[in-house]
């Protein structure tokens, strides 16, 4: 199947053209044919798969095919900021030859911000990309007008119900038309999940995109060792590798800092992303990383989901992550686009308990490497 055969208007067609876009995903191929037929749907596909523009496309399609209208016609809520600049930016690639309005809605920003989002909400742009917590700000002010809304999408709800955001999500549902279209994704199922669609959702189609485990070309491995030899085995690991692309994930912010400053001293072009940066500087790291003007980003779990950044060489595991989900998140990061990737963790005594929850997750063992001797001396 390729794209062309979900005839799309000719504007959006150009756009795929435009960006060398031929074949969908799985994910797109099942999702796009529900969405165009004004069905609801609920998704379970993870970062990776092509989910995000799985949505846009039949977006910009009825968009363009209804003509101009008054007010916000779409509303994308999604878990993070960086997940919500990188959708804008998929529109922005997409919607090339589509004359539609986008508007970023997302706190830690400055109050100069602050008031461009309420300009945009209030003349009623017509696609919005939101955080909850900020757009529920700017609704408790009075001046939103979600009535218009036609297409509802919630992006990683998964994600935006363990960050606590329920009652917002439900507070958002509210305030948007019930004949409106709801597209729910997510990229793991549990109980909760189908509890808000059931909620939410009329009569969804459902999809599930195999996500519970990492991609086939994804090398894993893991090393049982004392928390004292982590750093060290770290710059042993790293130290030939400097034209490799590595993306270092710690529980801890003091761990990801103290991680990047001990390899800038070696000379390794790293750098550091975690919530202690202003939005700005987050960004600008990002940036710098996909721009591949440095190798190394050690990160907390900030960029574990969400961010698409192809050609990353080595995801590696500093501490192990807290649920299986935030592993396969974590891994999910290399052998993206059909390239292959290692994914290393380090597991000390104290993370021993965690890491057989996830290797039970995966249904096998990890491969487990023995510590170079001289790290010890």
């Amino acid at each position: 199947m390729k794209f062309k055969d979900f005839n799309f208007h000719d504007s959006v067609e150009e756009g795929l053209e435009s960006i060398g876009f031929d074949v969908p995903t799985p994910v797109q191929e099942k999702a796009i044919p529900v969405i165009l037929n004004n069905l609801d749907l609920i998704a379970c596909a993870q970062t990776g798969t092509g989910k995000t523009a799985a949505y846009i496309l039949p977006l910009l399609h009825k968009l363009v095919m209804n003509g101009s209208a008054e007010g916000t016609q779409s509303l994308i809520i999604v878990p993070t900021r960086e997940l919500a600049l990188q959708i804008d930016q998929q529109f922005q690639g997409f919607s090339y030859f589509v004359p539609v309005s986008t508007v970023t809605v997302y706190g830690g920003n400055t109050p100069g911000d602050w008031d461009q989002q309420k300009r945009a909400l209030t003349s009623g742009a017509e696609i919005v990309i939101a955080t909850p917590g900020r757009l529920i700000s700017h609704i408790n002010l009075g001046y939103v007008n979600l009535k218009t809304v036609r297409y509802l999408i919630l992006d990683e709800a998964d994600r935006m119900l363990d960050m606590g955001f329920h009652d917002d999500l439900m507070r958002i549902v509210k305030e948007t038309p019930e004949n409106r279209q709801t597209l729910l994704f997510s990229a793991t199922m549990p109980t909760k999940i189908r509890q808000l669609a059931n909620k939410i959702l009329n009569k969804p189609e459902y999809i599930n995109i195999s996500v519970s485990k990492p991609a086939e070309g994804v090398l894993q491995a893991a090393y049982v060792m004392n928390e004292k030899y982590k750093l060290p085995l770290i710059i042993d690991l790293l130290k030939d590798k400097s034209e490799e692309s590595a993306v270092i994930f710690s529980a801890t912010k003091s761990n990801v800092k103290s991680v990047a400053r001990e390899l800038k001293k070696l000379g390794l072009k790293a750098e550091a992303i975690h919530s202690d940066l202003e939005q700005s500087e987050r960004e600008q790291v990002l940036l710098g990383f996909k721009n591949k003007k440095f190798q190394i980003l050690v990160a907390t779990d900030i960029i574990s989901r969400g961010i698409d950044i192809v050609g990353i060489d080595l995801v590696l595991n500093y501490d192990v992550p807290h649920e299986p989900e935030d592993y396969i998140h974590r891994v999910g990061r290399t052998a993206r686009a059909e390239n292959t990737g290692v994914a290393i963790t380090f597991v000390s005594g104290k993370d021993k308990r965690k890491f057989d929850k996830i290797e039970k997750f995966l249904g096998q063992p990890v491969h487990k490497l023995n510590v170079p001797p001289h790290i010890f001396s």
